[in-house]
């Protein structure tokens, strides 16, 4: 079922400057999808039209068949679509955790008690402990902030959650925390979840889909393996497919599969590749983590 539909949506900055030229996306319910490209490709000022922050100088957004650009929508809209920014300082401004959860909510007219309810349900799925409440957000790590904005934004019961930058600023522990707890929403809450990354390590192992931009438009929009096998193609948005898919692509015409997405595909396509070409190894390669690893500077 579509949840999220772009139609030719084009948006022009006041300076004239042109972010999105002509973007057509659907995006249907329980989807975990990622926004790539380099910087001013227009993943952003996309991310934003979807949750209506931004509203396309040509063509429309409509999401769970709210248009985004109607009139005295948004009360509506925020229960369909919600936002975390790329720094949760852009959004965290109340006091209290507490109250910052619970903006939502009571802006929307919830009465206290059924607020409370849901300020506690709310973190305690993102792990947030009720011994915070009372701390202001600002004096909290930079993870547990990203916390409070994407309880913030839960509060409300959004349909679709688009995160932008999840991983920056935190480490490798946190980063996979983070997009943990994405795919748990999604897995068992039933959420649709957007993400906006320049970290494609990330991408790979996380996102079943993958839209990628240049110039305001789609360059590329398929699944991960699809879109990161086509290194030629995604060239021409200057980012690189993770290491694993490169050093998969480099070995190809040594029998290796060239669409590993990850350490463990990879380690496990030279097996393949060995055992094919002299028989079972007589030693054993060992699989790396679980998660990707980091790759400084690759983005």
């Amino acid at each position: 079922m579509t949840l999220v539909r772009v139609e030719d949506a084009t948006f022009s900055y006041p300076d004239g400057t042109r972010a999105l030229d002509g973007v057509t996306l659907e995006i249907t319910r329980g989807e975990f999808v990622a926004l790539i490209g380099q910087n001013g490709s227009g993943k952003t000022t996309l991310s934003k039209c979807l949750a209506g922050l931004l509203r396309p100088t040509r063509g429309r957004v409509v999401v769970d068949g709210i248009d985004t650009a109607s009139k005295g929508v948004m009360k509506d809209l925020v229960r369909r679509i919600g936002y975390v920014f790329q720094n949760p300082d852009h959004q965290l401004f109340n006091a209290r955790v507490y109250d910052e959860i619970g903006y939502g909510p009571k802006n929307l007219g919830v009465p206290e008690a059924e607020r409370d309810a849901i300020i506690r349900e709310v973190a305690a799925v993102t792990g947030l402990h009720p011994d915070l409440f009372g701390e202001h957000p600002f004096f909290l790590s930079k993870g547990l902030r990203q916390r409070v904005a994407i309880a913030a934004t839960l509060a409300v019961r959004p349909q679709v959650i688009v995160v932008d930058e999840p991983t920056t600023g935190q480490d490798y522990r946190q980063s996979i925390d983070v997009m943990d707890f994405l795919v748990r929403l999604r897995v068992e809450r039933g959420h649709t979840i957007v993400i906006v990354t320049h970290e494609m390590p990330i991408v790979a192992a996380y996102a079943e889909r993958v839209v990628a931009l240049r110039g305001g438009r789609i360059l590329m929009d398929g699944a991960a393996r699809e879109v990161f096998s086509r290194p030629d193609v995604l060239a021409e948005t200057f980012v690189k497919p993770p290491q694993a898919t490169r050093l998969a692509h480099a070995w190809a015409r040594n029998g290796v599969r060239g669409d590993a997405l990850t350490v463990d595909e990879l380690v496990d396509a030279m097996r393949a590749a060995l055992a094919a070409r002299d028989g079972p190894p007589a030693g054993r390669l060992e699989a790396g983590a679980a998660h990707p690893p980091q790759e400084a500077g690759d983005v």
